[in-house]
């Protein structure tokens, strides 16, 4: 019944608000005796609203259609905030509402226990619908629903603190006035590293087909499915040539032949760039608070500070302009703790991780958009460097006139071979990669507390022993007793040793996995735009064959897929060169901290031992 009444509320204030903002807009553009002194013009404007009778029935069906969405878990998950409940694998949820919120989504167990669990973590159960009945959803329940998926809630600040609201003053942090970081007086809360199954997904992308531009089509058929990536990325209409040409192309990025194929041409000014000193910052006298870094490029060695919020409008403008490439995710977003130590140390780590891989890529590192990111300072100028991002035309399908590609011929049958080889290997990768992640997860989880708990038990027993042989005073041994003692100690030790070693080697390796794990997730849509390509190309070279096509039409078709081909492959051999460097620094890393580990545990049994040798 609670979730049944929270669904109506939340049905009509999703019908009621755009009505009272209609109000709030009609009365404050309007003098008190209507636009041009008319006295009935803002009353009338009014009455135009429906009665609330009639938008209850209109929401009845949204609310039991809403009410009834299940889910099932497929995977255990164990709370770590009071906000979050348990969930089985299995187990049987009923939902609050089928929309996540940042990968969250709300609803209550099979033990009647209510809060948020991972989204990725279940499935929906999509409820039985009669065929010959139809729900249909208002426009304003719709906006609400992709507003809410693409990211309305921002765990580093309020989601109103948007770029060009009243808040604009603050759209570049400000340098803290001290070194220091997060306060370490603040509560600290383990976060058990756990499974990432979920990725923010790619943004779609504006149509850039014949229909958008209003030029004539090719006579090749198009993909009737019009929501695939191959078609909402807009790599159809490149490929059938109805996107338009710009006559001066400024950007120019460069693919070439390398020993193992084609290859983005390298950055001719590389440079790394450097995630430190995450620090709490408050505005508005202490209302809002905020976490900003501080980058400092090599390239300029001149610090800049941003927060997660500009890294989140980098991330989309990323998303939107480079169809081809796999862009890095960013950090996940929490709903809760985000002002916590570890949480930010866990953030930070993977900025770290993240800026390393835009800054070693040769395309991403080299965008004009990230350049400005990284090194402007002054406020002005960082609005209009922002504006002229958001107006950059070489998005999505243009970005692929920006591309040069070798003159050396290619066979499209080879190319897609091995296209193939490459989709093959990143299924079994991610599907390796979340086996590890799971393990390495739940060996973090049993550091952190069941190993810990296990020695600390051990340690109480043997101490208990020591105090029992004191007993009996004739009988004891006190140097026995203070080395039975010392044991006792000794382990409780290591228990906290055990607690503390995943922040050296096992969180390092749950970043890497969680790093790979989004950039595979990209690469199924990205392969799509090559198979969508390869068959324009069949289908143009088929009817020039049967007489329906120029040859020359055919030609400029496959002319154009070799232009995604060869960005393709480029992509492909920048991600295995990474690969090998990451997971080699990776696995060296964690074997090395692993070693250090158990030599400081032995060195303390080692010293312990040598308490019973001269007794």
């Amino acid at each position: 019944m609670n979730r049944l009444v929270a669904g109506i509320f939340w049905c009509l204030d999703h019908t009621w608000g755009p009505w009272k903002e209609k109000d709030r807009s009609v009365t404050s553009s309007r003098s008190p005796h209507g636009e041009h002194g008319d006295v009935s013009a803002g009353p009338a404007e009014l009455r135009r609203r429906p009665r609330l009778r009639d938008q209850v029935d209109e929401y009845i069906p949204c609310i039991l259609f809403t009410m009834a969405f299940k889910a099932r878990a497929l995977y255990d998950f164990q709370s770590e905030n009071k906000e979050e409940i348990d969930i089985r694998e299995n187990e049987e949820l009923q939902l609050l509402n089928d929309v996540s919120l940042d990968g969250w989504l709300q609803g209550t167990n099979s033990r009647g226990q209510t809060g948020l669990f991972p989204a990725s973590y279940v499935e929906i159960i999509q409820p039985h619908r009669s065929g010959s009945v139809q729900v249909d959803y208002p426009t304003h329940h719709t906006s609400h629903t992709d507003a809410t998926h693409h990211g309305s809630y921002d765990d580093d600040e309020d989601d109103d603190d948007d770029w060009d609201d009243w808040d604009d003053g603050q759209s570049v942090a400000e340098e803290p006035s001290g070194s220091n970081g997060v306060p370490h007086s603040q509560a600290q809360h383990h976060y058990y590293p756990r499974p990432e199954y979920a990725h923010r997904p790619r943004p779609q992308l504006e149509r850039q087909d014949s229909i958008a531009s209003g030029k004539k089509g090719s006579v090749v058929g198009r993909n009737l499915n019009r929501f695939s990536s191959f078609v909402r990325s807009g790599v159809e209409a490149f490929i059938l040539g109805d996107v338009p040409q710009f006559g001066r192309v400024s950007e120019n990025y460069v693919v070439e032949m390398g020993p193992k194929g084609p290859q983005w041409k390298p950055n001719p000014n590389s440079f790394i760039c450097s995630v430190e000193e995450p620090t709490k910052q408050t505005k508005f006298k202490g209302i809002k608070s905020y976490i900003s870094y501080r980058l400092t490029p090599g390239h300029t060695n001149s610090p800049v500070y941003r927060r997660y919020k500009h890294f989140d409008w980098l991330y989309n403008r990323l998303l939107h302009k480079f169809t081809v490439i796999s862009i890095p995710h960013l950090p996940e977003k929490q709903a809760t703790g985000r002002f916590e130590e570890d949480f930010i140390q866990k953030r930070k780590r993977r900025l770290v991780l993240w800026m390393d891989h835009m800054t070693s890529h040769p395309v991403l590192s080299q965008y004009d958009g990230f350049q400005h990111f990284l090194t402007c300072r002054d406020e002005k100028q960082w609005k209009a460097g922002k504006r002229r991002t958001e107006r950059d035309e070489m998005v999505g399908a243009s970005f692929l006139l920006t591309l040069q590609i070798p003159t050396e011929h290619q066979d499209l049958q080879d190319v897609e071979e091995r296209v193939d080889t490459f989709k093959a290997f990143s299924k079994k990768m991610d599907e390796s990669v979340l086996q590890l992640t799971s393990v390495v997860s739940e060996l973090a989880r049993k550091h952190l507390g069941g190993f810990r708990k296990e020695f600390q038990k051990l340690g109480g027993a043997l101490q208990s022993l020591s105090h029992s042989f004191q007993l009996d005073p004739p009988f004891a041994s006190e140097p026995l007793i203070g080395a039975i003692s010392h044991t006792g100690r000794t382990y409780e030790l290591v228990g906290e040793m055990f607690a503390e070693q995943p922040k050296n080697d096992q969180f390092r390796f749950l970043d890497t996995l969680s790093l790979y794990q989004g950039l595979l997730s990209n690469f199924p849509d990205i392969i799509h735009l090559q198979k969508g390509a390869f068959a324009k190309v069949k289908d143009s070279q088929r009817m020039s064959d049967e007489g329906k096509m120029e040859q020359e039409e055919a030609d400029g078709i496959r002319k154009r897929c070799r232009v995604v081909g060869f960005a393709l492959q480029a992509e492909i051999n920048h991600f295995h060169e990474r690969r090998l460097q990451d997971f080699k620094l990776t696995i060296q890393h964690y074997l090395k901290e692993q070693i250090m580990f158990y030599r400081r545990v032995s060195q303390e049994l080692e010293k312990t031992l040598k308490m019973y040798d001269n007794l």
